[in-house]
C-alpha cells in the first residue's frame, strides 16, 4: 500500500491558520438555518472548533428518509462563517456537490465513507476539484477496505490536490461490540505508518454511537496521536433528522473537551518519548486482538452446543485443515513469517477444542460469572 505519489501537506500548510489538535463540530444534517445557527454559535463560545461542519446532502439507505436540503444550506454555511469566523465543511458525494461548494466558497469538503468506496465515484469528484486544492477530507469506506481508503486519496492526489486529510469513523463488522461502528484501529494505524505526513482526524461520534462512550474513543484516537476529531453537535438533538442518538449539545461538547487530555503534537520536555508512544500503539492493538480472540471462542464455544446436540464430533481436521490455509496464504500478503502464524492458529486450535468440551465450555461460564461479579 506504500505510494511514493501520496505526500499531503500537514495542517500547518494549509494556509487557513490550522493546528492540531483540529477539532471540527456541528450537526449531522443541517435541518433549518436556525438550527444551523444556533449550533454554530453555541460551538463558536467554547473557543475551541476552528471547523463547523454540517451535512447538506445526506447519502441514505433507503429513499424518503430526511436526504438534506441541498444547495439551499450553502448559504446557512456562508452566514456560519461571516458570523462566526469559523471556517465551514460539508460532504460531496457529486461532482455537482463539489461544484456548487467552490462556487459558495466552502473551506474544506470531506467525501463520506458510502462514496469512498466506488473509485468511479471518486474520480469524478476528483476531477470536478482538479485546479482548485481544496481541503478535502477523506472518511474510511464503510467496510475495513485499506487499498479502497488509500486509493481516494491517491485519486484526489492526482488531481492536484495536496491539502488532504484522513478521517477514521470506524468500520460496519458483524462482531458483538459497545459501539455502533468497530473502532478497528490497525486500519488508521497502518494508513498513518504508510504515510507519516497525513493528517489523520477521529470521528468518534460514529463510532460510539451514543454520547456516553464518545469522550473514551475520542480519548484513545488522542493518546494514539490523531490530528483532530470530528464531532457532532446539535442545538437538540432529540429531535435531530438524522442520527439523534449520536450527537450532543453545544454545552455537552464543552463538558467533553474538558474531560480531554490533549497531548502535545511536537516534541517537548514533558512529552512521552517515541518509544512509548509506539508501545501505546501495541497496547491498544493487544487490546483489539484479545476482544476478537474473545469473540472468536464464543462462536467456538457455540459451536461445540451444536456438535453435542447433534453427535457430531468436536475434531474437524478438513475443516482445520481449509483454515490454516487460508490463514497462511494471507501471512504471505501481510509479509508475516509462516512458521509464527502456523504456531499462532495452531494455539487458537488448541483453546477452540478445549472450549468446544464439554469441561471447557462450563470452566468459560464460570469464569464469565466471576468476571461480571467482579464487575457490579
Amino acid at each position: 500500500m506504500q505510494s511514493a505519489e501520496l505526500a499531503p501537506l500537514p495542517f500547518d500548510s494549509w494556509g487557513l491558520g490550522l493546528k492540531r489538535p483540529l477539532l471540527v463540530a456541528g450537526p449531522c444534517s443541517a435541518e433549518s438555518e436556525d438550527q444551523v445557527m444556533a449550533a454554530a454559535h453555541g460551538i463558536k463560545a467554547d473557543g475551541r472548533a476552528q471547523v463547523f461542519r454540517a451535512g447538506l446532502w445526506k447519502p441514505r439507505t433507503r429513499p424518503g428518509q430526511f436526504e438534506g436540503v441541498g444547495d439551499a444550506g450553502l448559504a446557512w454555511l456562508q452566514r456560519v462563517k461571516h458570523e462566526t469566523g469559523l471556517l465551514v465543511t460539508t460532504e460531496v458525494a457529486t461532482p455537482a456537490h463539489a461544484e456548487a461548494c467552490l462556487a459558495a466558497g466552502i473551506d474544506m469538503l470531506w467525501i463520506g465513507a458510502r462514496t469512498t468506496p466506488n473509485p468511479f465515484s471518486v474520480q469524478a469528484i476528483a476531477d470536478a476539484l482538479q485546479g482548485s486544492d481544496v481541503p478535502v477530507l477523506v472518511k474510511n469506506p464503510i467496510n475495513p477496505d485499506l487499498h479502497l481508503w488509500t486509493g481516494a486519496l491517491e485519486r484526489l492526489h492526482r488531481a492536484g490536490l495536496r491539502r488532504l486529510a484522513a478521517v477514521h469513523r470506524g468500520f460496519s463488522w458483524f462482531e458483538r461490540t459497545p459501539y455502533r461502528n468497530s473502532p478497528m484501529w490497525e486500519f488508521p494505524i497502518r494508513l498513518k505508518a504508510a504515510h507519516p505526513g497525513l493528517e489523520m482526524i477521529f470521528d468518534p461520534s460514529h463510532v460510539a454511537g451514543h454520547p456516553d462512550r464518545i469522550g473514551l474513543v475520542a480519548q484513545q484516537a488522542l493518546d494514539l496521536g490523531f490530528s483532530g476529531l470530528m464531532i457532532e453537535v446539535h442545538p437538540n438533538p432529540a429531535e435531530a433528522r438524522s442520527d439523534a442518538e449520536q450527537q450532543v449539545t453545544p454545552g455537552a461538547f464543552s463538558t467533553l473537551l474538558d474531560s480531554l487530555m490533549f497531548r502535545s503534537a511536537l516534541p517537548t520536555s514533558g512529552m512521552r518519548s517515541s518509544l512509548e508512544e509506539l508501545r501505546d500503539l501495541i497496547d491498544q492493538l493487544d487490546e483489539d486482538m484479545a476482544q476478537k480472540l474473545s469473540a472468536r471462542m464464543d462462536i467456538a464455544e457455540r459451536i461445540g452446543d451444536y456438535k453435542r446436540a447433534h453427535q457430531v464430533a468436536i475434531l474437524q481436521p478438513e475443516r482445520w485443515e481449509r483454515i490454516l490455509q487460508r490463514q497462511l496464504r494471507l501471512a504471505r500478503h501481510l509479509g508475516l513469517s509462516e512458521a509464527f502464524v502456523r504456531e499462532f492458529m495452531d494455539a487458537i486450535h488448541r483453546e477452540s477444542i478445549r472450549r468446544q468440551t464439554f469441561e471447557g465450555a462450563q470452566e468459560a461460564s464460570v469464569g464469565s460469572e466471576e468476571h461480571s461479579s467482579k464487575g457490579t
